[in-house]
């Protein structure tokens, strides 16, 4: 793309009329104006998901990974909005993280838009509570403790792309590894634990600066007081995760975490499968065995209550925020667009000379759920 374009838009907070020049896949320059014309479509920072396991029919986490699923997992995330996210794999055994590891950086060399999307890796696991509960749809068999060595060879496999790895910390090893691994510039986020406030406390002082999806990948039953749970939210050195899709957590739960934590340290992830975006219906997972996808994107292993992913995108979450919380749409574009982005050291603003990554939503009035009018990727429309 030679050409410029211009787009004509309003802030978000501002409601400043704003003209987007783009360039070479670069915005080329913004020109601020008065109060933008009635119409005017709302702008907004592409997002990055920090947690994605896979997404309309892909998968990262089940067999041999081709190098042609990440690519194509990549390709349809950017039509919904996204510009950079974590390919998320999850507990398995060494040689299979490897071989996945393995894929994902050939995905990043070999194609230009998995190296422009793929902004790092996340592990998430295998050191992870044992028990049913905290362990979530991780394998049992492949859980196993925190490995300098295994570590190590992971960044190997995949040139140095591990950006987080989630682990329990009450697992054995856990703080000698956390000490380890962040003092590479990796964060480590404490998840699927049934860890107690001591546990916590440790592992943050070991330089956890994080909470994997906070409210889940726990025990169904805690103690009223202290739990992990109140020992997250109470630590300012911790950024917290949350899957909003109105199915992992309950409004009340998720607003008053997110008021606890505050929207600066609150980040909005999808955890998506790849039953994510696809159509109502049964389907089978190697992980889960059968699984449910209703009318309204819940995934569930078939016939419990239990669930088995997240079925919505980071841009399903967004526009329904407002709706399913109350909280404004403003809060909700700085967990989904800035907060993940500072949080693994990636420039995602609407500036000058920075990639063209943007939405732009239509919205009448505050109140209502806005729509995509167009998703610009690259400085090219994707819808």
């Amino acid at each position: 793309m030679t050409d410029q374009v211009t787009y004509s838009c309003r802030g978000l907070t501002t409601g400043q009329a704003l003209s987007i020049h783009v360039k070479g896949g670069v915005i080329a320059a913004i020109d601020h104006g008065d109060a933008a014309p009635r119409g005017a479509p709302l702008i907004i920072p592409a997002l990055v998901d920090l947690q994605v396991n896979g997404f309309m029919g892909h998968d990262l986490n089940e067999g041999y990974l081709a190098v042609e699923t990440v690519i194509a997992l990549g390709r349809a995330l950017s039509r919904v909005g996204v510009c950079a996210y974590l390919p998320t794999l999850i507990t398995a055994g060494e040689d299979e993280i490897c071989q996945r590891l393995t894929a994902i950086r050939q995905a990043v060399e070999e194609c230009p838009i998995s190296g422009k999307m793929i902004a790092g890796i996340h592990i998430e696991g295998p050191a992870i509570s044992h028990l049913d509960g905290p362990r979530g749809a991780h394998p049992a068999e492949h859980v196993r403790p925190a490995s300098v060595a295994e570590f190590a060879r992971w960044q190997e496999a995949c040139g140095g792309l591990v950006k987080i790895v989630t682990l329990a910390p009450e697992t054995e090893g856990a703080c000698e590894f956390i000490k380890h691994v962040t003092s590479t510039g990796v964060v480590v986020s404490l998840g699927h634990s049934n860890a107690d406030e001591e546990d916590v406390a440790r592992a943050v002082d070991a330089g956890a600066t994080m909470s994997t999806h906070l409210g889940n990948g726990i025990s169904n039953l805690l103690p009223r007081h202290p739990n992990a749970i109140w020992a997250q939210l109470a630590d300012d050195r911790l950024t917290a995760s949350f899957i909003a899709d109105r199915h992992h957590l309950p409004r009340s739960a998720l607003t008053a975490m997110i008021r606890a934590k505050g929207v600066e340290r609150s980040l909005l992830i999808s955890d998506s499968v790849r039953f994510a975006g696809q159509p109502a219906g049964r389907y089978h997972s190697a992980i889960g065995g059968d699984v449910e996808v209703s009318q309204d994107g819940r995934v569930s292993i078939a016939g419990t209550p239990f669930l088995a992913g997240s079925g919505s995108c980071l841009l399903d979450i967004l526009l329904g925020f407002h709706e399913f919380t109350g909280m404004p749409l403003e809060d909700a574009v700085t967990m989904a667009c800035s907060t993940p982005a500072r949080h693994i050291g990636l420039a995602n603003e609407l500036a000058e000379g920075q990639p063209a990554n943007f939405i732009l939503l239509e919205q009448d009035g505050k109140a209502s759920k806005p729509t995509v009018r167009d998703i610009i990727f690259d400085g090219e429309s994707v819808m």
